[in-house]
């Protein structure tokens, strides 16, 4: 392979990672018999930004729906949130 081919298949590869880092994924919580609403609440204040508000509607959907779409976004700006909201032993993924 010739330096230059490879250079332009290097910068293939950065342009499709790229493009898939900006692609909205969602960060999803999930309802358990163990976390109360007003540490759900806090946690979504704390590591989303969320309003006090925005984080009680959600934390209500969760609660009701079994599962909440907390935010949306990168998978590189949603994941430490996303170990953050677990560090707080509550269920969440990216999806």
């Amino acid at each position: 392979m010739k330096p230059l081919e490879h250079l332009a298949e290097t910068a293939e590869e950065l342009l499709l990672d790229e493009q898939v880092d900006k692609e909205e994924h969602d960060l999803v919580v999930f309802n358990d018999d163990f976390n109360t609403f007003e540490h759900v609440t806090k946690i979504l204040i704390k590591v989303c930004k969320h309003s006090q508000e925005q984080a009680e509607q959600c934390t209500m959907i969760i609660h009701y729906k079994g599962k909440c779409s907390v935010k949306k976004g990168s998978i590189g700006k949603l994941k430490p949130m996303c170990e953050s909201i677990l560090d707080a032993g509550i269920q969440a993924t990216i999806v």
